[in-house]
């Protein structure tokens, strides 16, 4: 599948219009559809194939992905299968029982994480889990998502020295014919 043929299957199967609210609190005409798009093993293992890539690309010195939860451990996964690199998942709180983990599988302090995330607005749970996984000894400086909306989220990673590295631009997915 060509980036052209990704972009029109993500419009197709994502991309909603309406009133929504963000998980940022911004209010848009439009909404990517995470869910729409991770659950169709077609589309899944061509983004999995997208996310190696993007991390042999931009940071060569991962030794393991991570994913938020709940909506980028498809992805994580994903791009584990394609890349053979680890992953972890990080939770919203640690779990109050068992373990009582905040992160999920196994590292080794010190090594460095590429984060993976689906949808970025104003980067807020990609921030969360940067500061979980540095908290936990381990080094983050980029962040691969599916699509970043253009509307910030770039900038506060920046402020926290981690470089976004998007597959696709909203711009792209709402242009695509």
């Amino acid at each position: 599948m060509t980036d052209d043929d990704l972009k029109l299957a993500l419009r197709e199967h994502a991309y909603l219009e309406g009133d929504f609210l963000l998980r940022s609190g911004k209010r848009s005409r439009y909404y990517l559809d995470k869910y729409r798009f991770e659950t169709r093993p077609d589309i899944l293992a061509q983004l999995g194939e997208r996310i190696a890539r993007a991390v042999h690309d931009f940071e060569p010195e991962a030794t393991r992905l991570a994913g938020p939860e709940l909506g980028a451990v498809a992805l994580a996964a994903a791009g584990s299968l394609s890349s053979g690199l680890p992953f972890l998942i990080v939770r919203k709180a640690a779990k109050s029982y068992g373990t009582s983990n905040r992160l999920e599988g196994v590292f080794v302090q010190g090594e460095t994480v590429c984060l993976v995330e689906d949808v970025v607005t104003s980067g807020g749970a990609l921030l969360e889990a940067v500061e979980a996984l540095r908290d936990a000894g381990l080094t983050v400086r980029t962040a691969v998502c599916v699509v970043d909306r253009e509307e910030g989220g770039a900038d506060a990673l920046a402020r926290q020295a981690v470089r976004l590295r998007p597959i696709f631009r909203a711009s792209e997915i709402v242009e695509a014919v």
